[in-house]
């Protein structure tokens, strides 16, 4: 099980996870001495470079995973339609990586109702080994048609939490997972308690092949739970 958190770059982490002196430049480098794997989501926003992405491999211990948030462009503007040429030019930028690339993650908009036949377009277009989740969040996705196409493509269905609520079912579509914590309900906010994580602590017991990242950034509150979640599901 890999841990982690949705993104690096936030100033709010210094003296969280960055000491005082340490070069916004070195982040990703102190990023990796505290965890084996984090979600990019910067791409989502603006698609780097091959060399940037080689750049953060270079820069991540041998065994670093870096997961890769599916550009908007593919997901929101397309909305999935027409995906031959944006997931190769997303692959090529993220091939960067070479064997640090984890799952491409395809963060669907909120006003995107079910288009299984357009979801299995896309999912054609990536290559053999690499692994694609799946983030719907429209009610309409919850199919079996929907299902049967992350099944057929062996992709996963992306797990979302809430204020300590999953937001979507929670099928098994594939032999590993990916688990994203948005927003937790206690204090300071967007915190989550023990309580929370330790259910889905549980829920995880006897998976060893899951990415797990939190995405509430606020004040460190990522950086916190996801070492929490670590001592959790390491007991």
């Amino acid at each position: 099980m890999l841990i982690g958190t949705s993104g690096w770059q936030y100033t709010d982490w210094r003296d969280v996870l960055y000491p005082p002196g340490v070069p916004q430049r070195a982040w990703l480098q102190r990023y990796g001495q505290v965890f084996a794997t984090v979600e990019n989501n910067n791409a989502f926003y603006r698609l780097p470079k091959r060399a940037t992405f080689e750049i953060w491999r270079d820069n991540t211990p041998p065994d670093f995973v870096m997961a890769v948030k599916a550009s908007r462009y593919l997901t929101h503007m397309k909305r999935l339609n027409d995906p031959a040429e944006p997931v190769a030019r997303l692959m090529d930028a993220a091939g960067g990586l070479d064997g640090k690339l984890g799952p491409v993650l395809l963060q669907l908009p909120p006003t995107l109702q079910a288009a299984p036949e357009r979801l299995d377009a896309c999912l054609r277009r990536f290559p053999d080994g690499v692994r694609v989740a799946v983030e719907p969040r429209h009610p309409t996705w919850w199919t079996d048609d929907v299902r049967r196409v992350l099944e057929h493509h062996g992709a996963a269905l992306c797990w979302a939490d809430r204020l300590g609520r999953p937001l979507t079912p929670l099928w098994r579509t594939t032999d590993w997972l990916y688990l994203r914590f948005h927003e937790g309900a206690t204090q300071p906010w967007p915190h989550y308690d023990d309580e929370t994580l330790q259910a889905w602590a549980d829920r995880l017991d006897g998976t060893d092949d899951a990415y797990v990242y939190f995405n509430n950034d606020p004040g460190g509150a990522a950086v916190r739970n996801a070492l929490r979640f670590t001592d959790l599901t390491s007991t």
